[in-house]
């Protein structure tokens, strides 16, 4: 799934500058897990993907309660936020296209744990302000 129409230039741009952002999921007990994360995107294919640790509690919550997930990257008064489903990859071509990506926004190789996954966000809904 793609977002609903292309994104303007200022959030794609926004969206190319290196900033962490904020990924949100839900407890097996409904709450909110919010935890800072890198981040990249992919607009030809609206996916977000965040490489984490397989044990981590994002990984966890998306286990217990399949569903949605939400990035929020902020910098001042500007902000967009990606939703849609979210599923998690241990497929290491999944991995390593994680990774390339990262290491392109990031300009350094990401951290490489064992147990490395990639959770990826098929976006769906864009919000944003001021990009």
């Amino acid at each position: 799934m793609t977002p609903r129409a292309p994104l303007p230039a200022a959030a794609r741009a926004f969206l190319a500058e290196p900033h962490p952002a904020t990924l949100t999921t839900t407890r097996a007990d409904g709450s909110l897990h919010a935890v800072a994360v890198r981040f990249t995107w992919d607009e030809d294919t609206g996916l977000a993907r965040v490489l984490t640790r397989g044990s981590s509690g994002k990984v966890r919550n998306l286990a217990a309660a399949p569903g949605r997930a939400a990035l929020c990257q902020a910098e001042g008064f500007r902000w967009i936020t990606l939703e849609g489903p979210a599923t998690v990859s241990a497929g290491p071509r999944r991995v390593a296209e994680a990774a390339r990506r990262y290491a392109l926004r990031y300009l350094a190789l990401p951290p490489d744990p064992p147990g490395r996954v990639v959770i990826e966000i098929a976006v769906g809904r864009v919000m944003r302000l001021n990009c």
